[in-house]
């Protein structure tokens, strides 16, 4: 697989996945010689011929060929807030199939201290080079993982004692009323269509973000970041 952008492609040199980075002339010397400094091999080739190998001028003029981004395991999930001591955090995707999307909700679940991410199979991108490059590094750290039936999982999750909250704009309930403390897990919804009818039905609560301008919809992507920001400051006043 063709990784582009420079934090991922940083990210997957120091995971020890890269030996040669392709660099785009003109990129300035400062990151070149930081690349040397990795112990990679860089070669050099003009903007015109990377825009063609990867099929996007976002590259920032750095590709790498890297294997293949794999699943997690859900497991693998559980076993880091384990080893953090902290209780369950993790993000359930309902239908996003946006790569920036995908990547960006990746991106602000690592950041904000989420301990995972679960799709379902059928239902959402796949882990690409437009999902790496959007998530900023952030698959190198944070378990992405499959679930073949996300409703079923959910029902497993609840047998946990893990709360379920889900995302809906009409939903009575406001996130910053919310408590948010425990194990719990957090749903959203593609763009559009939000969550789907038995995934709403399996939430134990449905959470609003308050909007007050003429446009009453979030980029799913931006809800998801409001929502983690939310649960992670309300658990850590909780804590105190």
């Amino acid at each position: 697989m063709l990784l582009y952008g420079r934090n991922p492609v940083l990210e997957a040199i120091a995971d020890g996945r890269v030996a040669e980075v392709l660099v785009a002339r003109g990129v300035e010397e400062s990151f070149i010689r930081e690349l040397k400094e990795l112990d990679v091999l860089v070669r050099f080739t003009s903007r015109i011929e990377m825009d063609q190998m990867v099929g996007t001028t976002q590259h920032q003029g750095v590709v790498a060929e890297v294997e293949d981004l794999k699943w997690a395991s859900v497991d693998d999930i559980f076993e880091r807030a384990e080893s953090r001591g902290e209780p369950l955090l993790i993000v359930l995707l309902d239908g996003i199939t946006d790569p920036r999307n995908f990547g960006a909700i990746i991106r602000s679940a690592e950041v904000l201290g989420a301990h995972g991410v679960v799709v379902e199979e059928r239902r959402s991108a796949p882990l690409s080079p437009v999902v790496a490059k959007t998530a900023a590094g952030a698959v190198a750290y944070l378990p992405v993982a499959q679930t073949k039936n996300l409703p079923r999982f959910i029902d497993a999750l609840k047998e946990d004692n893990v709360w379920v909250y889900g995302a809906a704009g009409e939903a009575a309930q406001d996130i910053g009323r919310t408590d948010f403390s425990g194990k719990l897990a957090l749903v959203i919804g593609a763009e559009g269509e939000g969550l789907r009818r038995l995934v709403r039905e399996k939430c134990d609560v449905l959470v609003k973000i308050p909007t007050s301008g003429r446009v009453q919809s979030l980029n799913a992507s931006v809800a998801a970041g409001i929502l983690l920001y939310e649960a992670t400051r309300n658990r850590a006043r909780s804590e105190q």
